[in-house]
């Protein structure tokens, strides 16, 4: 193996042995089939974000390149899957943010340590004007979009009824014969609505309203005919566990439209814009031609050209509380405090300007 590899290079930087026992800490029983290395995780995840691929490209990479089974720690080159690409998800579920910024610190202070300090020269060098405040800081915070298509308060409404109706014909099939017939969800007519309104290009807000109205007239129908068939005898275990969690998203989804349907708003508390993800929330950015973004918000800082994630959330928050304590993380990791603070206006806030004067 060339020495000279980006992936040899990187592979001599991570300190894989470190954090071995706190990620196995995570299978504490001896059963079942043994469980992938720290290093053949976190090399795989490292692998598939750094190349922008998917799970079973990944694999298949890891497969064919030397390079990459070298890096996640298989000692000779091997022709076969190295695992199946279903545990790239069990990978993401079991190392968390925590331990990832805790490799990263590792990571800059091996490379700090080896990395000789510049030092640059001052036009006045007396110890009057010396600072002992050293370096220049750099905070920002940005949203990372989540795979999701544009939210629309009808689309939503259509998703959920879809769901609806799906669990109803699960929940009919053991009462079928027992019951004198099929609740009625005049599905064909609320796909016909729906799409009437869905293919406009500019329709108005009045026939926007209309459109939702009835696709929670539709929804709070079937979920009425959800609770008749349960109370027909119909059972919730013919739900797989999926299918049992959307049933409940589905109920806080008809509230929560409902609420701003009654009272023409359009913002509540903790608001479901996916089915799919329904922790996502909007994230409201104010930037020009895209007000509004979906997915988790991050707040990062950077010196030296090494950059750290200090806070992600999938709630929104103002930025200009994390100052103080991106300040204090850098004076714990360099030992003394920035020489300037870089940020943009929205951290000038009356309390952080006297905390940094």
């Amino acid at each position: 193996m060339s020495a000279l590899n980006r992936w040899v290079k990187m592979a001599q930087i991570i300190p894989w042995d470190e954090f071995e026992s706190e990620y196995a800490a995570n299978f504490p029983t001896a059963h079942g089939a043994p469980a992938k290395s720290f290093r053949m995780a976190l090399g795989t995840l490292i692998i598939k974000e750094k190349l922008g691929i998917s799970d079973r490209e990944t694999v298949e990479q890891s497969r064919e390149n030397p390079y990459l089974q070298y890096f996640i720690g298989q000692s000779s080159y091997c022709n076969e899957l190295p695992f199946d690409p279903s545990l790239l998800v069990h990978f993401r579920q079991i190392i968390s943010a925590n331990l990832i910024n805790k490799v990263n610190e590792r990571m800059v202070e091996k490379i700090r340590s080896i990395t000789p300090v510049k030092t640059e020269k001052k036009k006045d060098s007396t110890a009057k004007n010396e600072s002992p405040n050293r370096g220049k800081l750099i905070i920002y915070a940005t949203c990372a979009p989540a795979d999701i298509s544009y939210p629309t308060d009808l689309g939503l409404l259509n998703r959920a009824r879809v769901h609806t109706e799906k669990i109803i014909d699960i929940l009919y099939k053991q009462l079928k014969g027992q019951i004198p017939k099929k609740p009625r969800t005049y599905r064909n007519l609320a796909r016909k609505d729906y799409l009437l309104i869905a293919k406009q290009r500019r329709p108005s807000r009045k026939k926007k309203r209309h459109a939702i109205k009835k696709q929670l007239q539709y929804i709070k129908r079937n979920l009425a005919h959800i609770e008749q068939l349960i109370e027909s005898g119909a059972t919730l275990e013919r739900l797989n566990k999926k299918q049992y969690k959307t049933l409940l998203l589905l109920t806080e989804v008809d509230r929560q439209q409902q609420w701003l349907f009654d009272n023409n708003k359009q913002s509540i508390e903790d608001r479901i814009v996916s089915l799919s993800q329904p922790h996502i929330r909007p994230i409201v950015r104010g930037k020009a031609g895209k007000s509004v973004e979906f997915g988790a918000k991050l707040s990062a800082s950077c010196f030296e050209g090494y950059v750290f994630l200090d806070r992600t959330s999938w709630d929104n928050f103002n930025e200009s509380g994390e100052l103080k304590a991106q300040v204090e993380a850098y004076y714990r990791f360099t030992g003394y405090y920035p020489e300037s603070v870089h940020a943009e206006r929205i951290y000038r806030t009356r309390e952080n300007r006297a905390g940094v004067s």
